[in-house]
């Protein structure tokens, strides 16, 4: 008999061929996971908010239905992990704060419904950074997971999907539901060794999950390769789910811009990078690298907070002026920028976001991709962060390059 895919590593495509061949269970897969999710030396406690209590019964079904051959998708019975974002019917929404209440959903926000239909199992919920508003990931109402990169050393997991990226890390689920504003899914996956995607905004419903910015929420995968990431893909945008048909590296053209994504790289990363460009040229890329000038008029646009701080001010602004005490205050001070933005400065923000994506969309458009680095610096230490200024200031690097385009 074959071995099965390791629990670590494994994607949706080897764990359906596992399943399918009867080489493991669902009920055995959740088991697993839900024993890496209680070891008391793992990361579980932090990453995990809450447990579905029917994640096994649900499980038990998937396998009697395997045995029977109904199945919704190839990938029923696997276990995935849900971002403390979403609504799931029955449970408490938090967004990772203490302020929301405690009335539970009463339906399935459509991602979460969609999940549900292909046959994936829920685990539970997964920590964040309070209302998704950090790509660093920090949480102290939950309590923050460490990243798996030098975790002896306390580094961050990214945010603000924080939990999720470590849960699909750590083995605790094998993929995972996020959101992403300006980075949410793709820096706690760069950060753990994952792919996060950011799908264009339309192709995904946004109800039923906790906004920040309306004007750039999307809600994507974190998972173990970008074939598990356009799977999930699929089903989170209602169409069938199927493995990606690989194209040919050689004659690919793409653009490596050189302004402001390269500015400032940690050694890991630039060497990192580095050996990428190499291996595509090597498969037979051809790289071009590019200046693209409209990236360095996003600190301008973004001066005064940008959309995610106007906009978030006005979904917060009632509750926070009489609970401001039990907001993280950091994520506090960044919505209250936006109280201070007018009418006048958020429609030249709409207006300049416009002729952004069209002098960056007109000077990537003769390329077939983009390669840049995620972020510009490995994971920092959590220690390094108890100063506001140097948290300020790192939590803006780490976003930098994700902000620009997606």
């Amino acid at each position: 008999m074959a071995e099965t895919a390791d629990e670590t590593t494994a994607t949706l495509d080897s764990l359906a061929a596992d399943l399918a061949a009867g080489r493991t269970t669902s009920v055995g897969l959740v088991e697993a996971c839900l024993a890496r999710i209680h070891d008391a030396t793992g990361e579980g406690r932090r990453t995990f908010v809450s447990l579905n209590e029917r994640a096994r019964a649900a499980a038990a079904g998937w396998d009697r239905l395997r045995a029977s051959g109904d199945l919704p998708s190839p990938f029923a019975g696997i276990p995935i992990a849900i971002k403390d974002l979403f609504d799931i019917a029955g449970d408490v929404t938090r967004a990772g704060s203490r302020v929301l209440g405690d009335a539970p959903a009463g339906a399935d926000a459509p991602t979460v419904r969609r999940l549900r239909q292909a046959g994936f199992v829920l685990l539970g919920r997964t920590s964040m950074t309070e209302f998704a508003y950090s790509g660093l990931g920090l949480n102290p109402h939950d309590g923050t997971p460490l990243g798996t990169w030098r975790r002896d050393e306390g580094r961050v997991p990214g945010g603000s999907s924080s939990g999720s990226a470590v849960a699909v890390a750590d083995g605790m689920a094998h993929a995972a539901l996020g959101t992403d504003t300006g980075g949410s899914c793709r820096i706690p996956a760069a950060f753990n060794g994952l792919v996060g995607y950011k799908p264009t905004q339309r192709r995904v419903p946004l109800d039923g999950a906790y906004p920040l910015s309306p004007s750039l929420d999307s809600i994507g995968p974190i998972a173990r390769s970008a074939s598990c990431c356009a799977i999930l893909d699929a089903v989170l945008a209602g169409e069938p789910p199927a493995s990606p048909v690989r194209r040919p590296v050689r004659g690919l053209r793409i653009a490596v811009p050189t302004t402001l994504v390269l500015d400032g790289l940690d050694d890991d990363v630039a060497s990192a990078f580095a050996r990428t460009l190499a291996l595509l040229g090597e498969a037979g890329a051809v790289l071009d690298r590019i200046e693209v000038p409209a990236f360095d008029d996003v600190a301008g646009i973004n001066a005064k907070g940008g959309l995610t701080a106007a906009e978030s001010y006005w979904l917060h602004r009632d509750r926070i002026a009489t609970a401001a005490d039990r907001y993280e205050p950091r994520v506090a001070n960044r919505i209250l920028r936006g109280q201070a933005i007018t009418a006048a400065d958020y429609l030249d923000m709409l207006a300049a976001r416009t002729r952004f994506v069209q002098a960056v969309w007109s000077r990537l458009a003769p390329y077939d991709l983009v390669a840049m680095p995620t972020v510009a610096v490995a994971p920092p230490r959590i220690a390094d962060l108890a100063d506001d200024a140097a948290y300020g200031a790192t939590n803006l690097l780490v976003l930098r390059n994700c902000s620009l385009v997606n």
